[in-house]
């Protein structure tokens, strides 16, 4: 058991974060487990008891339960105090109100594939993935769908495409069972969100509740109804009013430092608080981890989706040059630009994925996928025939392939959205792990970053490939830290300062589609200066007063090396109830006792 979960210890939570973020790794070599101030007094047997009255849907607080929600899939390992699986928006606030009363804080969680450790706390987790699943409503004419946290991407996609040819544009390689509600708190991305932009960019309403249990229906606010909603007094107008507020006091400051590329991921969209961006609501809370308030429903936007697509395959010299030519590749209009590299390919055909696939790429050592839509095939063929004429002129113009029929095309995106679980674990290699997964820059300067970001990996001596949304300048890898010895905590900490200060270099934004969470939170005073952290902090204090509301995730954030999952051995009372190999899937946790 960690120094922070024993009786000797009489830090308060604030302290002991504090205390770790000094020492620049949290207790126990980083491995240690830090809490939320007051969670050790709370009557976790009441608090139980009050759970399984008041909530129809599924109350857990078994050691197999709290071990499995311990992990998402990030590096990070806190057990929860128990587990919500709420059947809809009463229990969700029935749950909430239960934890009010016993001073308990609150994660909410999606299907748990978040790669920053948002949703993993020492807290009651609110699983909304396996209740709270329904389209409430589809409106093709207005292109809107309502839909609970719970349903996933697909599960609405899928139909929308289908009868009307409508799709939520934010595609994650986890699409087939990435939830809205994980969506919206991460404010995810994916192939397509070149055409459409960010989750955050294509929702319109939110219905939440805060901790202390006010319900709320928020969105865009025009200048009139904001001044009748804070005139009208009550939580909801205090709330718009010292929302006001902030964004008054911290405009300049938010329009000069919030990097204008399409990105931008890390921290609160303060900027959409702004008097151009509308005053959205909504779309502020989107990608705030659950820091502010749960989700109980979402209004998002559907947009056309292209029946027929064509892919152009380029091959490149090496990853850099396929990164430089990106902007005259946007100039054409793709519905999706995702590049890759030759260590990715070697990676796959190291553990034997998608071989039989490989031979559709062209010649190269870096390649690009690039996508264009059409009405029909003769319409998106066109559009890359146009595209790979230009190209064709260049004195270095990529070998190229052109592929529209659907079957290629899907094994095309197998190969790149495998990328994550291609480069985990390679045999004869040490494993590989998220860390420094996402960041994004502006496009133009891409091939610049990668370059830089090479040789810092060189100087590091940390080998990774390098794949993701070039079109929107999104970087993705995982590479080889050793994540399990306290020195080689020190070291993957000592080099994800400098890839940060790398990507600010270029005017990027540290997260670029997985979120803050811990992996980053501690890092967003380099991107925003205190100025701007001091804002997110108020922000969050004004929805939550009372700090409860997924803790320590953004702001006032757990050290980056603390709360680390590796490196643990896990008791015979706990193996039991976790598949195997743990690490691997949900990691191993050594649980303290319940207080039940």
């Amino acid at each position: 058991m960690s120094a922070s979960a024993t009786t000797r210890d009489r830090r308060t939570g604030p302290e002991r974060v504090r205390d770790a973020r000094r020492n620049g790794i949290g207790p126990d070599g980083g491995h240690g487990v830090l809490r939320p101030d007051g969670v050790d007094e709370v009557d976790v047997r009441s608090l139980r008891r009050v759970l399984e009255r008041n909530v129809r849907g599924e109350v857990h607080f078994d050691a197999g339960n709290r071990g499995a929600y311990s992990h998402d899939s990030s590096n990070y390992r806190q057990p929860p105090i128990g587990v919500v699986l709420p059947r809809d928006a009463d229990d969700v606030v029935a749950a909430v109100a239960a934890c009010r009363e016993h001073g308990a804080p609150v994660t909410s969680r999606g299907c748990g594939t978040s790669l920053a450790g948002q949703t993993c706390n020492v807290a009651v987790v609110i699983d909304h993935s396996k209740h709270m699943r329904e389209i409430v409503q589809v409106d093709p004419d207005r292109r809107i769908a309502r839909v609970q946290p719970g349903v996933i991407r697909d599960q609405l996609s899928n139909q929308t495409e289908e009868r009307f040819n409508l799709t939520f544009a934010p595609d994650t390689s986890t699409h087939e069972y990435a939830t809205f509600g994980g969506m919206l708190g991460n404010n995810s991305c994916g192939t397509h969100s070149v055409m459409a932009g960010r989750t955050a960019d294509n929702t319109l309403e939110l219905d939440v509740v805060l901790y202390d249990g006010t319900r709320m229906h928020v969105g865009e606010t025009s200048d009139a109804e904001l001044e009748e909603i804070i005139a009208a007094g009550g939580r909801r107008g205090e709330i718009y009013r010292r929302l006001r507020d902030l964004r008054d006091r911290h405009a300049e400051e938010i329009r000069a430092r919030y990097p204008d590329i399409p990105r931008r991921v890390s921290g609160y969209n303060l900027d959409e608080l702004l008097p151009e961006h509308g005053f959205n609501v909504a779309r502020a809370l989107v990608g705030s981890e659950g820091t502010a308030a749960a989700v109980l429903e979402a209004t998002v936007r559907l947009v056309p989706s292209p029946p027929a697509r064509s892919i152009l395959v380029c091959g490149y010299e090496d990853v850099f040059h396929a990164a430089d030519h990106v902007p005259e590749l946007l100039e054409h209009g793709p519905t999706g630009l995702e590049g890759l590299d030759d260590v990715l390919i070697r990676d796959m055909k190291l553990v034997g994925e998608h071989v039989e696939d490989l031979s559709m790429l062209p010649d190269g050592k870096g390649w690009l996928l690039v996508e264009f839509g059409g009405d029909t095939t003769e319409e998106s063929d066109a559009k890359a025939e146009e595209c790979k004429r230009v190209l064709a002129k260049a004195k270095d113009a990529p070998d190229m392939r052109l592929y529209d029929k659907p079957a290629n095309e899907s094994k095309l995106w197998d190969i790149r959205e495998s990328g994550l679980g291609a480069t985990a674990f390679i045999p004869g290699e040490d494993d590989h792990w998220e860390g420094w997964e996402d960041a994004a820059v502006p496009p133009e300067k891409l091939g610049s970053y990668l370059r830089g970001f090479r040789g810092l990996l060189e100087r590091y001596d940390y080998r990774t490939s390098l794949y993701g949304h070039f079109g929107e300048g999104c970087v993705h890898c995982r590479i080889d830290f050793d994540l399990r010895s306290p020195g080689g905590i020190r070291k993957w900490r000592s080099f994800v300062d400098e890839a940060a200060d790398l990507v600010l270099e270029h005017g990027g934004s540290l997260s670029g589609e997985h979120g803050d969470g811990q992996s980053r939170g501690e890092l967003l005073e380099k991107m925003y200066g205190p100025g701007l952290v001091g804002a997110f902090r108020e922000f969050k204090s004004i929805w939550d007063p009372d700090g409860r509301m997924n803790p320590h995730k953004v702001v006032d954030p757990y050290p980056i090396a603390s709360n680390m999952k590796l490196g643990h051995i896990v008791p015979p009372s706990v193996r039991r109830h976790l598949p195997t190999p743990t690490q691997r899937i949900v990691a191993c946790a050594k649980l303290p006792p319940s207080s039940e």
